[in-house]
This record gives structure tokens, sequence and C-alpha cells, in this order.
């Protein structure tokens, strides 16, 4: 349900923003290790570092919104 919007937004803002998806069922460790608790849960790294997280369905204007105020 997410992920065609998150591929959007990735296209949409391909000179500053980078998009990867990560199936939890194949990677339990790497969901251990950000403590993945429900789907989807969307990550923002900066630098490498986590920077902000949010859980849950959104739409793509909140998406882009969240985006948006992380990336100022």
């Amino acid at each position: 349900m997410v992920s065609p919007v998150v591929e959007e937004i990735g296209q949409d803002k391909g000179e500053t923003l980078q998009v990867a998806k990560l199936n939890i069922d194949d990677n339990p460790d790497i969901t251990r290790r950000f403590g993945v608790m429900s789907i989807p849960t969307l990550m923002l790294f900066k630098d490498g570092e986590l920077a902000a997280t949010k859980v849950g369905a959104m739409s793509k204007a909140q998406l882009t919104a969240f985006l948006d105020q992380q990336l100022s």
C-alpha cells in the first residue's frame, strides 16, 4: 500500500533522497537492531545515522511533508 507512494517520492526527490526497501522477513537482524515492531515503518537516515522514524501508512502528501520537514 505504501510502497508505490515511497517509490514515487523517491523518483520525485531523486537528487536529494535515496529510497531503499527492506523485507523484514528476510532481514530479522536489522529489524531487531532498529526496533521495528510494526509495518510499514519508514526510517530516514542522514549521513548513515537514523534521523527519524515514522510508523504507519501515510498519504503522499503526509510523507512528503514529513520528509520536507526532516530534510530542511
